[in-house]
């Protein structure tokens, strides 16, 4: 009886002290989940912003291009913290010496932010977060008293910049891109491609 007394005060211990891991073991999983899923992307996956365009234009002829400004607007979605996704409307005038175009373009940009996640995590803010991307998509093309014999046209772009986070709702955004324009077909020129240097300047603002 003594032998078997002994047995079970050794093996209660044992047990109870297994007992004690399992469960610090079983709560701390969902703490570790959380931590993972708490990233900006998953807090604020849409939205919205405004830009300024300064633009360079320039073409294949030897016509020197003349410099406009016009304005752009943004819807996008994150993917992640690193990748998102975001449709845009540009609307400007391509001006040189002895014509301009009004021109109306849709693109479709892939982009690239430079937000180490486990950094960001770690610090919580990350104020400067700079970006490269691509864009495709078209443009309607109006003569400014020049006729036109193409008026939708392929467009491509290239964009890169840096946004300034002023906390978790606003961001200021700073940026270049490169537009390219597909013959467009203009009465004056015929061998015209539209192409431009652009400085721009803007807001978003988060969902």
């Amino acid at each position: 009886m003594k032998k078997f007394l002994l047995c079970l005060l050794c093996v209660l211990p044992m047990h109870a002290g297994a007992t004690v891991l399992y469960r610090v073991q079983t709560t701390s999983m969902p703490v570790d989940a959380v931590e993972k899923n708490d990233t900006f992307a998953s807090r604020h996956r849409f939205y919205v912003g405004g830009m300024y365009d300064l633009s360079f234009w320039q073409n294949d002829s030897r016509i020197p291009g003349k410099t406009t400004s016009g304005f752009d607007a943004v819807a996008g979605f994150r993917l992640n913290d690193t990748f998102r996704i975001e449709a845009d409307y540009m609307n400007t005038r391509a001006k040189w010496e002895d014509f301009a175009l009004k021109t109306n373009s849709i693109f479709v940009n892939a982009l690239v932010d430079a937000r180490i996640d486990n950094v960001y995590r770690f610090f919580y803010k990350q104020k400067l977060v700079p970006y490269v991307g691509a864009g495709f998509g078209m443009t309607w093309v109006d003569g400014d008293n020049t006729a036109v014999d193409k008026d939708t046209v392929a467009s491509m772009a290239a964009l890169a910049g840096i946004a300034v986070e002023l906390g978790e709702y606003f961001a200021l955004d700073l940026g270049y891109r490169y537009v390219y324009m597909f013959k467009p077909h203009v009465e004056v020129l015929q061998d015209l491609r539209p192409r431009a240097h652009q400085l721009r300047i803007g807001a978003r603002v988060n969902f």
